[in-house]
């Protein structure tokens, strides 16, 4: 079951909705002790492992209800600019859906996964010479002139499908964390959660509100700095983005909460991709250790309170991709294997046995 048939009293859909949908959400929320050892005692951190939905990250939980609506409104096309994540989503609910799907990319600035899916999928990919926003900015043009439905994260049903991630971390739960983390990129899926948490506040599901914390790349980080960057740069591409779409809904969700949104610098995301899987055995893209890489940071810096014996806090950080969405940086912070001759001495003898 997908999350409009699992969630769709919370979403804007009817009997007239032609579902369209992949099985998506219904994602883990994995405990992580060796980040919560971290932090501080009574401290638990729960991993949100959105690399598990069918195209290897959160975009799915907003694609599904995007093109349902796109289709229930009679569209034959649906298009998106991209870092990669978008793509991959839009063009396989895009073949689900029997439509047409066009991307447009910045050049030379998307992880080798996310591209190799797009392509099989059947997606028209265009790649300009430009950055993120500029793509958007085209993409913006070509659906206003013409009869195809913009899918990426400023279509509001996008945010409505995405959402369903804090109803299923409350429903695992019980209750809402205490904190939530997240990386932000496009911004759209921290103004996502935040709506679903006081949805489900609203709806009396739970008692109390998360603070929303918030990681940008440090070359990346437009709404830390408090200004557009012209020309982000960051080996984490998913969040390689200047001039965020949801800028102002995530400075709402931030100020809302009493949460924060930060920066964290290349070295603190490879340091927390690599915990990620050398200690709890996760492998996610590069762009989701940045909420690990934040948590850590401001654990670092006194951010997280001491607690009182006995008392309790749940942080829960989104791993927004899975790691094969970027082979290519794994290969690259990593040694490559040795190798020896074809006999069980010489594998032993390497192995250290």
């Amino acid at each position: 079951m997908g999350v409009i048939e699992r969630y769709k009293e919370y979403l804007p859909v009817s009997d007239k909705t032609p579902v369209i949908s992949l099985e998506e959400g219904d994602t883990p929320l994995v405990n992580a002790e060796p980040i919560a050892e971290r932090i501080g005692k009574g401290y638990n951190v729960w991993l949100k492992y959105e690399g598990l939905n069918p195209t290897g990250s959160f975009k799915d939980r907003g694609m599904t209800m995007a093109v349902s609506k796109a289709v229930e409104e009679g569209s034959k096309a649906v298009a998106c600019a991209s870092t990669g994540n978008t793509s991959a989503s839009a063009a396989a609910f895009s073949a689900r859906a029997k439509i047409k799907c066009i991307v447009v990319i910045p050049e030379g600035a998307i992880a080798l996964g996310k591209l190799a899916q797009t392509l099989i999928h059947g997606a028209k990919v265009i790649a300009i010479k430009g950055n993120f926003d500029q793509a958007l900015d085209i993409v913006k043009e070509l659906t206003d002139k013409y009869p195809i439905t913009l899918v990426n994260s400023i279509n509001p049903y996008r945010i409505e499908g995405q959402k369903t991630g804090a109803f299923e971390i409350c429903d695992k739960l019980g209750k809402a964390p205490y904190y939530h983390a997240l990386p932000v990129g496009n911004a759209g899926n921290i103004t996502a959660y935040w709506k679903g948490y006081t949805e489900y506040k609203e709806k009396g599901k739970i008692d109390s509100l998360p603070k929303m914390l918030g990681f940008q790349a440090a070359g990346s980080a437009p709404i830390v700095e408090g200004k557009v960057i012209k020309e982000p740069k960051t080996l984490a591409t998913a969040i390689k983005i200047g001039n965020p779409a949801s800028w102002k809904q995530a400075e709402e969700a931030r100020d809302a909460s009493g949460g924060m949104i930060a920066k964290v610098t290349e070295e603190e995301i490879i340091e927390a991709y690599k915990i990620l899987a050398n200690e709890v055995g996760i492998f996610a893209e590069p762009a989701s250790a940045a909420s690990v890489a934040g948590i850590l940071k401001k654990a670092g810096e006194g951010y997280f309170e001491e607690l009182k014996p006995g008392d309790e806090r749940d942080i829960v950080c989104v791993l927004t991709g899975h790691g094969l969405k970027d082979p290519d940086r794994a290969i690259k912070c990593l040694d490559h294997p040795p190798i020896v001759e074809a006999k069980l001495e010489a594998v032993l003898k390497e192995a250290g046995l």
